[in-house]
């Protein structure tokens, strides 16, 4: 059967059989900087078509509807637009760090794809360490942010950029401890030995209430870690203008727009890998003709399934509740998730060391 893992091989077996290693080594890799590529321009495109149509369907209208078939193209018509743009350049701001940051926080989104497992053993690096690798890289992003609120020469953007930080390094801690749950029961940092434990069903599923805390507290703090609504107060309209990104224009605007759906997919992919198995078939028990059932479905078709869950659950939020003020956006983290997530990391390491879960 025809498998992203069969391709993979293929691939590889050729490159190994035509060239030497290193120049095999090296096509290889400008093979997946493509890949990546184009997987972040259709992510791209799709989840910004999915968002405007999740948001009609919610406020009872149509969405895009003009542009192709139902509107699909639309997205693919506002890139276009973008891309046609003058690109500016305020007088007084620092231009070599203005137009450098919004490549910061896209090569940021990039560098996270390299442990996410997309399929059964279609992996780009499947490093011992890859939860603590992505924990570390993401917290980088924040670096392009105030790199280019700073860099404006603009008060908005300099709130924006603040807001943005003072956000993403409060909502780290409880992502980081809601992802440690899943580390301590499955005693591995490594992505693919996670997904191995998950063989015998999904961990949010296998009844570990602590399991179920971490989930929730980790869907509320990426949300903000994305500068989701409602957490958005990084770019709230009617206070900062459009936050950090107010004076960019054409593809450098484009660039941060795309960065925050692509981390959005990030963020998703892995809440799906660490809770819902990743690329893992939905398995129960002894139901051998079930499960076998399952494993007809392609390991990518679950994992993206899975993603786009998450995705459609965190747009969700987004035309449900209303934006939160700066001290409520702090005050819920300082006063309420951390100190649950502490407590349910608590919980689980005693679980774990007495052996109570499965």
């Amino acid at each position: 059967m025809l498998s992203l893992e069969s391709i993979t091989k293929t691939t590889q077996d050729w490159l190994l059989a035509k060239f030497d290693p290193t120049i095999a080594l090296a096509i290889e890799c400008v093979i997946i900087i493509l890949l990546c590529s184009t997987l972040f321009a259709v992510l791209g495109l799709v989840l910004v078509l999915l968002e405007r149509k999740v948001a009609a369907r919610i406020q009872i209208r149509l969405g895009p509807n003009r542009v192709g078939p139902g509107g699909i193209f639309q997205t693919a018509a506002d890139t276009l637009k973008l891309i046609m743009k003058e690109g500016l350049t305020p007088d007084k701001a620092d231009k070599f760090l203005f137009n450098l940051a919004p490549f910061v926080v896209m090569m940021v989104a990039m560098l996270l794809l390299a442990p996410i497992a997309f399929a059964k053993n279609f992996q780009i690096w499947d490093i011992n360490i890859g939860v603590l690798y992505i924990s570390s890289i993401s917290s980088l992003s924040v670096i392009g942010i105030l790199m280019a609120g700073w860099a404006s020469n603009n008060k908005y953007s300099l709130l924006g950029a603040m807001r943005s930080g003072a956000q993403i390094v409060s909502y780290e801690l409880s992502a980081g401890f809601a992802v440690l749950t899943i580390v301590v029961l499955t005693g591995s940092l490594q992505i693919s030995d996670i997904v191995a434990s998950q063989e015998n069903g999904w961990w949010l599923f296998k009844g570990h209430i602590p399991v179920m805390i971490a989930f929730v507290l980790y869907i509320i703090a990426v949300t903000a870690e994305t500068n989701r609504a409602p957490f958005d107060l990084a770019e709230a309209e009617s206070e900062l203008t459009a936050g950090f990104h107010t004076e960019y224009s054409g593809m450098k605007f484009a660039l941060f727009f795309l960065a925050e759906y692509i981390n959005i997919f990030i963020v998703c992919a892995i809440g799906a890998t660490l809770f819902l198995g990743g690329w893992m078939p939905l398995h129960i028990g002894h139901w051998e003709s079930f499960n076998h059932i399952m494993d007809y479905i392609p390991s990518s078709v679950w994992f993206m399934g899975k993603t786009f869950f998450l995705i459609f659950v965190i747009m969700w939020f987004r035309w449900t509740f209303p934006r939160l003020r700066v001290d409520q956006l702090l005050n819920l983290e300082w006063k309420y998730l951390l100190p649950i997530s502490l407590f349910n990391l608590l919980l689980v390491t005693v679980i774990a060391i007495m052996g109570w879960h499965f």
